[in-house]
Order: structure tokens, then sequence, then C-alpha cells
């Protein structure tokens, strides 16, 4: 199947190039001409990675990065003139997938997104990704997200969520998930769970888990 990248580049020989390059490859290829043109662009269509300049009118690379991922686990590479460390780190805080510096050559350019393509697609069908509504759980990488936003969890938070996630539909008692994710390690009161489930849901900020009862905690199927 052709897959489908949205490059985001204010530099119109620049994007010419790109767009030139990789269609020759194989690609199909949508250009936008800023940061605002690229993000209507990113909600028109399904797009399988996202080639992002940073410095650019209108919106910066920065904030439609940011944008993306609130919505999105699409694979961004950013490509930009700042190659300095700063720039660099703060890219891959909003989560960014690489960061090629400018000027770069085409075969690298290429490598790089087959090597991003390759990983995503390796994630997917090896099942380390766990999806429940918008929260994704990558259980190799010990990673969640909500809306494509990174959320830190405990790694007892973590196993909790992760075996909801594996579960869906079951109830599992207090006494159950302490055996289970304590593995029979823990001796104090069974409360601790409320703990860690009023926590989790505080920050997922979003409704997932369900209150039994007089029985326990459960993730409902999707319908």
């Amino acid at each position: 199947m052709q897959r489908n990248i949205l490059i985001i580049e204010d530099e119109k020989s620049i994007q010419n190039v790109l767009t030139a390059f990789l269609e020759d490859s194989g690609y199909k290829v949508t250009p936008a001409n800023d940061g605002m043109e690229g993000i209507a662009a990113f909600h028109t269509a399904q797009y399988d990675l996202v080639l992002l300049d940073i410095m650019m009118p209108r919106l910066d690379g920065y904030t439609v990065c940011e944008m993306i991922r609130n919505e999105s686990d699409t694979p961004v590479i950013l490509l930009t003139a700042l190659d300095d460390e700063e720039s660099q780190m703060k890219g891959f805080d909003l989560l960014a997938d690489d960061y090629i510096a400018k000027p770069f050559s085409m075969p690298l350019v290429l490598r790089r997104i087959e090597a991003v393509l390759r990983r995503t697609k390796n994630a997917e069908a090896s099942g380390n990704i766990l999806t429940y509504r918008e929260i994704q759980l990558d259980t190799e990488n010990y990673k969640v997200f909500v809306a494509g936003q990174e959320i830190v969890l405990t790694a007892r938070e973590f196993e909790i969520l992760r075996l909801f996630m594996e579960n869906q539909g079951r109830v599992f008692t207090r006494e159950q998930l302490l055996d289970i994710i304590w593995n029979y390690d823990y001796m104090g009161d069974d409360k601790i769970i409320n703990t860690h489930i009023k926590n989790i849901r505080k920050k997922l900020g979003v409704e997932c888990i369900e209150t039994i009862r007089g029985v326990g905690y459960r993730i409902d199927k999707e319908s």
C-alpha cells in the first residue's frame, strides 16, 4: 500500500525537491506552505508520516508538532536549520520521532523516513500497543498516551492500567489486583489500590476505569 506523507515546509524550493524525490521513491505526498495550512491538511486525510519544518510564518513547527501530538501518534520528523542541542531537545520533548538538520541529503531523508515507518510498523505488528478509546499503552517502552499526549505513570500504575486494558470487561477485586500486581508481596491495607486507581484516573483525565460498587474495578469493553 502506498504510504502518504504530509510535508509542511515554507521554503518552496525545499518543498519541491522533497515532493519530487519522495514521489519518485513511491510515496504519495501532500505539500503545505506553512503551519496553518499544514494543520488544515492534517485534518483532511490520514497520513503515515509528517515532515515538518520548524521556522515558519503564522504557526511554527514546534506548535504544529504539539497540536498533532494532542490528537494523534502519527510519526513526525522535524526538518530545520536549528541544529543546536537545545532546539533538538525541545523537538523530542514534544514527542517528535526524529530530527534532521538542514542542509540535508535526500537519500538521508529517505532513510530516516523508512526507519521511522519501520519502527511504527514493527510496534503495531508485534502487538506492543494496547488501545482503549483515546488511550494507547506501549507495553515495550512503558509509555502511555492519551490523544497522542504522553502521560507519566508509576510502574505500579502502568501495570494496573495494562491489566485492565488486556482484560476489558473483567472485574478485578482489590485482593486480586494486589495478588497480580504485587505478586503476593504486599502485606498492608488493600485500600492502597483505591489510591492507585484515583491517581491513574487523575493523570489520564478521561473516564475509563469503572468502579463496580462492593466488588472492584474494570475497564468496560469497547462497543
